[in-house]
This record gives structure tokens, sequence and C-alpha cells, in this order.
């Protein structure tokens, strides 16, 4: 709690590192995680300091490291995380690093343009194999496979190589044939009628397989064509067709014998082929399958060479080249843990001279460092958003883990939600070493897993306040038995049957004398006095449960909202007692609290003096609250009325006095708005004036020495009480100020606690929802009495289930999560934190490295 909260003091340091030592004292600190280091260097050009080319070559292994993961994630080979934290290498190991990365890349490389050709190969013969099958079966079934012996000499004419010639009839008939992608069929089909002007037989069939690119790896489909011509000015021009379609020609014989030689072929060097594509495959399985055991070893180490190189280049250097020179906030706490992986460095680096810390004195304000825990990170973190604590201000955070929780649950009370929410939050920390280890989880999964100690506690809380409202699913449990025995039922009554249907009675929580009372002070197991434990179960049969819920909820807001707000004051006076502000103490924290209790502390008192003054027997005279508070401030007198037995009825006036001591505390209130906005600017005029008498009294009966004084005299004024800017104001800008604060404060006071009032609203309205739910779902299902009630309630309840989860549970947990992070914020904070500082962002390689991996992502 002590760490929580304050921060940590902190000092500025200068870091004295000797040339030989200066990598490996860096790198301690990177491991040690306790500084935040300052640029000195900021006036020199990033490509202009000394360790750039070091941090190039860093840059150049990043990116061989991204190239070798990207293969290991296509080639579908699991990259190895231990977990492991090495330490950062020696310069001297970079150089065997490096041409360790080089030589793999160039060997992937190689191993890439290899498969991709062979691929591309593999290709081709697969294509010219459909091509050939096509050909056979159109030459037979067409009847053009005959041909004339004679015609062989006008063939050579006709051309060799990747066209054919056929010749029938005393006409020379030449076809070409090849693949083409299926998606470009239709335009291809088109342009060849336009450009042969329907002189071109074009044929084309969707070869069945889908085949791979062998550049992406993708599916693609294609079909083959044959279009048959005559001429070389058609051939010429469906060649160049063809080329605008990335179309591929190949070479087909004109004869059935020669199609199938040469089918026979492409077969042999297809199993060819794949044998080596197989033997190629498995080798660079084999190469990255051992680079991805040391691929996130090396990365780690990478980083942290360039994470150690990007902080030299913030040093400065002395004129002897020798020395590097630092500066950096250190917490108190950690100085000897800095000098000793100073040392370490030294020995590590075996330097004679060692390197060394010393302190500095400066007037800048350090950054803010609370040093937390995997459980209360992500209550500090709800307290950072609103804005980072000032240096050694009270950090609200060790309060919030108890308060913000607890809030959320009187807005959420439900046993069985709270139940669903604490279970699924169970199960996050349950698998929490399982998911840490995960690298991307997605923003918004993150985030729901950043705060499972949140949500664990929210649901626990829950559970809680919905046993107090005995609210589990919207129904209520006959724990202990209830206290409510009514004299009254349907077995002694004489009312007729359709009178009686849909009657209500009422139970008389009054003593009889001959009857008795319809509440008792017996339960179950022996327990007497009231319910023991939350609300009688009888109240959610009631048709007054919403009236009796209301008035309870309503008051217990507005306790919880004054007591909250009470203690957020109370907290600041723990900060002006620290910053030794005692004016602050007298002009600002005692006035406000007597505000805050002559108004709403004294509303808190009569609440409770009204649960214990009035019974059941006097509810009928109880006063109204609100009336009361509001003939308060109107300083409204009316006399309490007569019962018919002639005795007082407690309307208006709870006790004997309560006139003159509510019209005192309104004046009280009243007084203290001129106290708080006057007494802090006069006495600060009055203590500058004073020093400045006291100035020109030392300067002696010169004239110019007092008008000298009188005119340093404002800056010599201590800053007692400031605003925490550091210097003197005027008394204009005081007055002004501390005007703004004192009728916000005051405004404040009255809306803010309206504010709490949302406690009371959400947890209707999430009762009220979870409510219309079971009545509209699942109380359907029960009230069929037959088989058929079976299977419409397993339908309806999944249903209800999906509702409670997504509306109930997710929609109304959000809801109820942001209102009680408004209360914390404005309600709560802002009478004392300011949030005004700058968080501490020290050198540590595991940010570094959780950096560099979400960038990555």
């Amino acid at each position: 709690m002590g760490t929580l909260f304050r921060s940590q003091e902190m000092a500025l340091c200068q870091f004295f590192l000797q040339s030989e030592a200066a990598y490996c004292c860096t790198a301690e600190l990177g491991e040690i995680g306790a500084a935040q280091f300052r640029d000195l260097n900021k006036d020199i050009n990033a490509f202009q300091r000394k360790f750039v080319n070091e941090i190039r070559r860093c840059d150049d292994m990043e990116r061989i490291l991204r190239f070798l993961e990207k293969e290991c994630q296509k080639e579908k080979v699991p990259v190895l995380r231990l977990g492991e934290n090495p330490m950062a290498p020696m310069p001297r190991e970079l150089v065997d690093l490096e041409s360790t990365l080089e030589k793999l890349e160039r060997e992937i490389k190689e191993v890439n343009v290899n498969f991709e050709a062979l691929k591309r190969s593999n290709l081709e013969l697969l294509e010219m194999k459909y091509v050939l099958k096509k050909a056979q079966q159109t030459f037979e079934l067409d009847g053009m496979a005959v041909l004339n012996p004679e015609s062989k000499s006008d063939t050579e004419l006709l051309g060799t190589g990747h066209d054919a010639t056929q010749v029938h009839r005393g006409v020379h008939i030449s076809f070409l044939a090849g693949t083409i992608p299926l998606i470009k069929v239709e335009a291809f089909e088109r342009l060849i009628w336009r450009i042969s002007r329907g002189t071109v037989l074009l044929r084309t069939s969707n070869i069945e397989f889908p085949l791979e690119d062998p550049a992406t790896g993708d599916e693609i489909l294609k079909a083959t064509f044959f279009a048959f011509f005559q001429g070389d000015t058609l051939r010429v021009k469906i060649r160049k067709v063809c080329e605008a379609f990335r179309a591929t020609i190949y070479p087909v014989p004109d004869s059935p014998a020669e199609i199938r030689e040469m089918s026979i072929q492409v077969m042999t060097r297809l199993e060819d082929l794949k044998t080596l594509i197989g033997h190629t495959q498995q080798h660079r399985h084999m190469v990255l399958l051992a680079s991805a055991k040391n691929l996130d070893l090396w990365e780690i180490k990478v980083q942290k060479i360039e994470a150690v190189y990007a902080l030299m280049n913030c040093f400065n250097i002395d004129t002897t080249q020798r020395c590097f020179i630092g500066e950096a906030w250190v917490p108190h706490q950690d100085m000897e843990a800095i000098r000793l992986g100073l040392l370490r460095g030294s020995e590590k680096a075996e330097c004679s001279v060692p390197s060394f810390i010393t302190p500095i004195k400066t007037a800048e304000t350090p950054p803010t460092y609370h040093k937390t825990n995997k459980f209360t990170s992500g209550f500090q973190a709800i307290v950072d958003a609103y804005g980072v604590s000032t240096y050694r201000e009270v950090n609200p955070a060790p309060f919030t883990v108890i308060t913000f929780p607890f809030l959320f649950a009187v807005m959420f009370g439900d046993a069985g939600h709270g139940f669903i929410m604490a279970c699924l939050a169970g199960l996050l920390l349950w698998k929490e070493k399982a998911i840490m280890a995960k690298r991307d989880k997605g923003e918004i999964a993150t985030t729901i897993f950043g705060g499972r100690y949140i949500i664990f506690l929210m649901g626990l809380f829950s559970i809680y306040t919905g046993l107090i409202y005995n609210d589990i699913f919207s129904k209520s449990f006959n724990i202990f038995g209830s206290r409510w025995y009514p004299r009254t039922s349907i077995y002694n009554l004489t009312m007729e049957a359709d009178k009686l249907a849909g009657a209500t009675f009422q139970l008389d929580p009054t003593p009889n004398a001959l009857l008795g009372s319809d509440y008792r002070y017996e339960g179950r197991y022996s327990i007497g006095g009231p319910y023991p434990f939350g609300l009688d179960p009888a109240w959610a049969m009631s048709s007054n449960k919403i009236n009796f819920i209301n008035s309870y909820k309503m008051k217990m807001s507005v306790i919880f909202g004054v007591f909250h707000m009470a203690f957020g004051i109370v907290l600041s006076c723990f900060n002006h007692t620290y910053f030794k502000r005692r004016v602050n103490i007298i002009c600002e924290f005692i006035p406000q609290m007597i505000f805050l209790m002559c108004m709403f502390g004294y509303l808190v008192i009569l609440i409770f003096y009204k649960w214990t003054k009035f019974d059941a027997s006097t509810s009928g005279c109880s006063p109204s609250l609100l009336i009361g508070l509001i003939n308060m401030f109107l300083m409204k007198n009316e006399p309490n009325p007569k019962n018919q037995d002639g005795t007082e009825c407690h309307m208006f006036k709870f006790y004997n006095s309560q006139e003159s001591l509510e019209k005192a505390l309104v004046v009280v209130a009243v007084l203290c708005f001129p106290w708080m906005l006057l007494s802090k600017p006069l006495y600060q005029r009055w203590r500058q004036g004073r020093v400045a008498y006291s100035t020109v009294r030392a300067a002696g009966s010169d004239t110019e020495s007092v008008e000298s004084g009188q005119s340093r005299s404002p800056t010599s004024v201590p800053d007692e009480g400031g605003h925490g800017d550091g210097h003197n104001e005027g008394f204009a800008d005081v007055m002004i100020y501390q005007g703004i604060h004192t009728i916000e404060f005051c405004l404040g006071i009255i809306s803010n606690t309206a504010s709490y009032l949302r406690l009371w609203a959400l947890s209707l309205a999430h009762s009220q929802l979870s409510e219309v739910l079971w009545n509209m779902a699942l109380r359907k299902g029960f009230m069929m009495n037959n088989i058929g009630g079976a299977i419409v309630l397993f339908t309806i309840f999944a249903w209800w289930a999906c509702a409670t989860f997504g509306i109930l549970i997710c929609m109304e947990g959000m809801s109820a999560f942001l209102h009680a992070l408004r209360l914390h914020w404005v309600e709560f904070q802002n009478k004392f934190y300011q949030g005004t500082g700058h968080a501490f962002e020290p050198f540590d390689f595991k940010k570094t490295h959780s950096t560099a991996r979400l960038d990555q992502d």
C-alpha cells in the first residue's frame, strides 16, 4: 500500500560510463528496467549520430527475421517460443549473428527460386498434358486425324514447332493450341471472332482440376483452346491476342501417334519433376524447421542490441572520447540495483575503470512511477486513463480496487449474472499463462484479458449485492425462511370465485391484540429476528415491490455518494499535508468538508434516523426527506399535524429544535462560500505585503533600493498554498482561480450527489429488464404442463440464455462499467486528484520486446 499510495521518489542522475564498458553497462540497465533516460543529443540528426551504422545493421537483421518468420508461416512450421529471456549479446557476437542470418536468407531465397522454377515447369507440363489430351479427343471425334500423306510438304511450308497444319481437299488448315485463364475465355472468344470476322474456328474446354500458381501458391482455373484458321495473317493476329490475354501456346503434333508419344514423354517428365519437387520441398522444410527453433531467440537478441545502441546515441561523449555521459530519472529504491548493474557491466567488459552514477539537483518535475503487478495494473490503468497523477500526490488506485467493483455491483446486482461473470474471468485467470504466450490476441481480446482481475472482482461483488437484493436471475430465494405469514388466504375467504380472481391482500406488519401480526420474528433453523441476510423473499411477490425497493436503493445511493465524496475530500487533506500547503487545509479542506456535511451529511443522518425512529405502526406519520430538505434550504417552518387520537404526527419535524439546527446548518454552509472564495487570496496578498515590507526595511533608507526591493519582492514570496505552478501569481489571478474552483465545488457537490442516483437507476433498470426476459421467455415454457412444454422450454431456454448473456451481462455490464468509471473520474477524483503528471517510461528490455511484437502484429 505504501508504494501505491504515492508515486515513488525519483532523482535525476548522471551516468558516467567508460567507453569500453558502455555497451555492457547499458545492457545491464535494460535488464533492470529502472531508469528513464533523456536524449542529450536532440539537436543532432538521427542519421548523424555515432551508432547509426549499428542500428542499420540491426534493422537489416530484423528484416531477415521477418522474412524467415513469414516463410515459416507459409510452410506452416511452428515457431518455437519458450519464453526465454537471453542476455544482450556482446558486440562481437553481432557479426556472427549477422552472417548466420544472411546465410540463411540466401539459402532460403535460392531454394525458393529453384522451387518456383520447378513448380513453373510442373505447371507447364500439366497444361501440356491437358492440351495433348484434349487434342487427341478433338481430332478423333471430328475425323480430322486422317491426314493426307501427300500433304507433308504443305505442312512443312506452313511452319513447324508450335503450328500444325492439315491439308484437306487442297485447303491448308492451321491451328494453334494452348491454355488461357478461365475468367478470360469469353473476352478471348469475342476478340478472336472480331479480328477474323468469323473465319476462325475456336474451341475451348475447361480444365477439370484447379492448378497452382507457382509464384503465389493460389489456385487458378484455366481452359484449353484450339484455334483453326487459314493463312499466316490470321496466325500473327491470333498470336498477338494470346500475348495480350497472357495465354500460353504449346506445340501439338499433327498425328495421333506423335500425340500419344509426346503424352508419354510428358507423363515421364511429370513423375521425375514431382520427385524433384518433393526433395526440394523437404530440404526447404528442414531448413525452416531448424531456423524456427532459434527464431524467437534471435529476435530478442537483435531487439536488445538495437535498443542498446539507440540509447547510446542519446549519450554525450566527453572531450577525451573515453567516457559516455547520460542523464536519467531513477527511483530512489532502485539506486543500489543500478549501481550493482553498472558494476556487473564493467566486470563483463573487463574494464579496469568502473562506471558510476551520481544524483544531480534539478527544478524539473520528475515523472510519476507506480510499481504495480498483474493484479493492480488494471486498476492503475483506469486511473491513468483519466490522467497520470502529479508527482507524489495521492494515488486513487488502491482505493479503486475496492470502490470500483463495489459501485459496479450496486448497479449490476444480480447473483446469477455475477456468478457467470466471475466464472468467465476465472477461466481467464486459469488459462493466464497460455493466453499470455499467444502473440496476436487482437485489440479487444487484449483489453479484456488485461482487465481479468477487474472483471473477476466485479463478478464477486455482484454476487454479494445480488444476495443483498435477493435477486438471482430476477428470482428470489427463500433461504432462511420468510418472516411474512399471511393470516388471510384463499382458504378462509367467503368471496365469490369471480371476485376472488386477481384480488390482492395487504399484509399488516403491525401487531394486533386479537389477530396477531402478518410479520413474525421467527424463521428456519431457529434463527430469530428479521430476515438474516438481504431482502425478505416475500417482497418479490408483492405489488408494491418497486416502491419499496426504489425507496431503499435511492437512499442507499445517496449514502454511498456522500461517503465517497467525503473520502475524496479527506484524501485532499493528505495532499495538502504532504506538500506542506497548510493554508489549503484551513482555506479549502475545512470549509469544503463543513459545506458537504451541513448539506448532505445531515441528509444521511436523517436517513439513518428515519430508519431507526419509525416502524410499521408509525410509518403513516413518517416525514418526507425530500420535502424536509427543501424546507430546510427555504427556511420554511410547517407545524406537524395531529392524529385522530390527538397525538402528534411527525410529517415535517423529526425532533425538537430541528428548525433551529437546520437554520444554523444553512447559515454555516452559506458562510463556507466566502470562506473558500476570499480567505486564500487575502492570505497570500497579506503574505506578499509582509515579505515586501521586510525587504524594504532590510534595504535601508535609499529610495532606489526601496523601489528595487519592491519590484523584486513578489518574486521572493514562497509558494505556500499555491497552485503547484512553481511561481507566484498576482492577486487578480489568484482571485479568479479561486473563484472558479469555489463555484465548481459548491455546484459540483449538489450535482455530484444527484449523479450518484445512477446507482439506483441502473440497478432498477437491470432488475426490471431481467424480469422482463424471464416473463417473456422461461415463464411461458413453465406454464405448459405437457410434453410439448418440455420441447418449448428447451427451445426458449436457448433464446433466454443468449439474451441474458448478450444483453444483461455484456451490454448492461458495459453500461454499469462506464457509469462506475464516471463516478470515480468526476465525482470522486476531482475532489483531490490533479492528474497533470507524466508517466515514468524506463529503458526496459521487456517493454521493448513487447512493443516490437505489437508493431509486427
